[in-house]
């Protein structure tokens, strides 16, 4: 469960708490889990108080159902999933994305070296704040979190060549940006988010 306990409760103990709604349980729940689900919610945020907004509804899911997580499963994949879920909600309420332009998407070469992997984790979430919301969508289900273009397709209710498009898109405006990152030896995120957030 990748929490610690304290001796006297079980992890069933502990979750049998959350579910009676206990102060004790839930306030350890929220502390422990709130620096690892932050960044996942800034990956889809727009901007920091969209992310918390996205954290604390998502924590308010969590407890709320939290009687639905299997004991002995991984509580923080679990937690996670009602994070991703609520971030998508988020978007489909939000987002203000027009249509995309479909007929020009490509295919990335599939040996095509990935300039991501160049950067930390944490220039990576910087960077994707200055995607636009159905780029950034896309780029984080697809690349980190492993869905498919057409399970994109269901959960944001686009087409697939719609989804395929914006990870084209967003992988391109990605490598522009680390490039003037590295040219210029320096970044500035407010000099480069007006030429990003084009879609």
């Amino acid at each position: 469960m990748n929490i610690a306990i304290d001796l006297l409760h079980s992890e069933e103990d502990f979750i049998q708490a959350c579910i009676a709604k206990e102060g004790w349980a839930l306030k350890k729940l929220y502390e422990f889990h709130y620096p690892v689900m932050y960044p996942v919610c800034r990956r889809y945020a727009n901007t920091e108080e969209d992310a918390l907004d996205i954290l604390h509804d998502g924590f308010i899911k969590v407890f709320r159902h939290i009687d639905k997580y299997q004991s002995g499963t991984s509580l923080v994949s679990w937690i996670k999933r009602v994070m991703i879920n609520t971030a998508i909600d988020f978007y489909r309420r939000e987002s203000r994305r027009r249509a995309v332009d479909i007929d020009d998407a490509k295919n990335l070469a599939s040996g095509e070296a990935d300039a991501l992997s160049n950067i930390s984790a944490d220039e990576i979430i910087d960077l994707l704040q200055h995607l636009s919301p159905a780029y950034r969508s896309v780029f984080n289900l697809y690349v980190i979190e492993g869905y498919s273009h057409k399970e994109l397709a269901d959960i944001l209710q686009i087409t697939e060549s719609t989804s395929r498009s914006n990870l084209v898109k967003a992988r391109t405006k990605l490598k522009e940006l680390i490039a003037k990152r590295f040219q210029f030896g320096s970044f500035t995120p407010s000099s480069h988010k007006n030429d990003l957030d084009e879609a």
